[in-house]
C-alpha cells in the first residue's frame, strides 16, 4: 500500500485489456491522463470470456473490501463471439448465455458500493481477412466475423441500456474512421496504437458527459500535491517559479 490515496479505476476483460499497456494501448494513455489524479489497475485476461469472468468475480471484486474501485471498465464479448468449435471447447459462448452472464457481471458490480461507476465496451470489429491470413498453425480453425462481432455488440449495448449503464459501442466507434481495418489492430483482432486512440476518445467523452458526483473526468479531478513551490523550475523572470502540475504538452493528443 502506498499513499496518498487515489481514486481507483479497474479495467476488467479479456485481452484487449491485459494488452492494455502495450503498443501505447488505451490503458496506458488513461494512466497518462490521470497521472496524478487516479490509479489505474489492471485485471486483464487473455482468451477469457464471459463464463470464466463470473467465475472470478468475488476473487477480483470482493465486496467486503475495505474500499471499491471508483470506476470499472469492463470488458467482454470479442471471444464470446467466436464461432462455436465442433468439440464443443473454445471460448465460444451463446448469445443467450452471453447475455445472462453480462447481466450477472453487472449486477454484481453495481453491488459493490453506491459510489463505483461503470463504463461496458463492446466488442470492436475485426479485420476478416487478416484474422484468416495470419491465423497461428498452433490453432484449430478460428472463426471471427464482423457479422458475430456486432451481433454480442448490439446485446451488450441493448442490455446496458436496460440497465441504465454506461455503454461504448466499439463496434460503430471503429468504423467511423477511415482505414480502420488497416490502422487499428496488431493483427486484425488486437488493438494497434491508433486503435486504443479510439477506446480513449470514446472513454473520455462518457466521463465528461455523465452526471456522476463527483466527476470522474480528468479535468475535473483534483492534483496531487498541486501547491506552488519555491523548488519548482525558475521562470524567465528570474523571480517567480513555474507550477508543471498541470503540464500536458508532452501528449501526442491533448485529450479533451
Amino acid at each position: 500500500m502506498v499513499g496518498p490515496v487515489r481514486p481507483q479505476f479497474v479495467l476488467f476483460g479479456s485481452s484487449i485489456v491485459q494488452l492494455s499497456f502495450s503498443n501505447g494501448g488505451w490503458g496506458a494513455i488513461l494512466a497518462d491522463v490521470y497521472a496524478r489524479k487516479a490509479d489505474i489497475l489492471l485485471r486483464g485476461y487473455f482468451g477469457w470470456n464471459s463464463r470464466r469472468a463470473i467465475q472470478v468475480l468475488d476473487h477480483v471484486f470482493p465486496k467486503d473490501a475495505s474500499r471499491q474501485p471508483e470506476l470499472i471498465i469492463t470488458y467482454f464479448g470479442g471471444n464470446d463471439s467466436m464461432g462455436a468449435h465442433p468439440s464443443g471447447l473454445g471460448p465460444h459462448v451463446p448469445l443467450p448465455e452471453y447475455i445472462e452472464n453480462m447481466k450477472q457481471i453487472v449486477n454484481y458490480l453495481k453491488g459493490l458500493s453506491d459510489s463505483t461507476r461503470l463504463i461496458f465496451l463492446t466488442s470492436p470489429p475485426v479485420n476478416e481477412e487478416r484474422v484468416n491470413k495470419y491465423a497461428s498453425e498452433h490453432f484449430s480453425h478460428l472463426v471471427r466475423t464482423n457479422e458475430l462481432c456486432q451481433t454480442y455488440a448490439d446485446a451488450c449495448v441493448k442490455l446496458c441500456q436496460e440497465l441504465d449503464v454506461k455503454v461504448v459501442n466499439l463496434f460503430t466507434a471503429f468504423q467511423q474512421r477511415e482505414n480502420w481495418m488497416t490502422d487499428c489492430f496488431t493483427d486484425g483482432v488486437h488493438l494497434s496504437a491508433e486503435g486504443s486512440k479510439i477506446v480513449v476518445a470514446e472513454i473520455l467523452k462518457v466521463l465528461k458527459e455523465a452526471e456522476w458526483k463527483p466527476s470522474l473526468h480528468w479535468k475535473s479531478m483534483p492534483t496531487e500535491f498541486a501547491e506552488d513551490s519555491p523548488y519548482d523550475i525558475v521562470g524567465a523572470d528570474g523571480k517567480t517559479t513555474l507550477n508543471p502540475s498541470e503540464w500536458t504538452f508532452h501528449r501526442e493528443i491533448q485529450w479533451d
